[in-house]
């Protein structure tokens, strides 16, 4: 892959997402970057190829291509989800979908939940995961990754955050979910933060 493509100064990055928790988190981790992120519902009439890559770098990629080639602007792809190691990596880059195609939050929760019932505390290990794909408008682009350990819950808690938050029990003590943290919190351990932190470094912004 190329070195860095350089995002000139006052340039707009899109996010390759109309997600709003990702857009939300993403904001606020740019913050003082000088960088405005724009998102995926400032072009309504772009339709983006289907994520069926096998990892999530293959569909950060396929997202930063397909919004990139139809825009011509610079675009910021990020593609997470979490993996577990009683699942033997799952629900991985089927996060989103674990309980159907249709699924929300709620729906995907309650599945994690059911499939992991009887799982003892000590076999609950998993992780949550980032890959951002910085592409420019020449075609140029780079990757960056980010991991944030932790355990499943036995039951949801919190209210913050979004996605499986509820179920993610945060080190060192796990007595915490990732939705009971406040914002800054989560974005100083989060994959998202991490993977941030790179691209940010990357293009010599500020310290995240």
């Amino acid at each position: 892959m190329s070195s860095v493509p350089k995002l000139p100064k006052g340039e707009r990055l899109i996010l390759a997402s109309g997600n709003e928790g990702k857009l939300k988190e993403l904001r606020q981790l740019l913050a003082g970057s000088g960088i405005e992120l724009g998102s995926l519902r400032d072009y309504p009439n772009v339709r983006m190829p289907p994520e069926d890559g096998e990892t999530f770098a293959d569909n950060a990629r396929i997202k930063a291509r397909g919004l990139g080639e139809r825009i011509g602007e610079w675009v910021l792809s990020d593609d997470s989800g979490l993996v577990v190691e009683a699942l033997a990596g799952a629900p991985g880059v089927h996060s989103a979908r674990f309980a159907g195609p249709d699924a929300d939050d709620q729906a995907n929760n309650l599945k994690l939940l059911e499939v992991m019932a009887g799982i003892p505390d000590e076999r609950r290990a998993a992780a949550f995961v980032c890959v951002l794909v910085l592409r420019a408008p020449d075609g140029s682009e780079q990757l960056f990754s980010g991991r944030c350990p932790g355990r499943i819950a036995q039951a949801l808690s919190g209210s913050g955050g979004f996605g499986y938050d509820p179920l993610f029990l945060v080190p060192p003590d796990f007595r915490r979910s990732m939705a009971e943290l406040d914002s800054e919190e989560k974005n100083r351990i989060s994959h998202r933060g991490a993977a941030l932190k790179k691209l940010c470094a990357g293009l010599q912004l500020r310290k995240l």
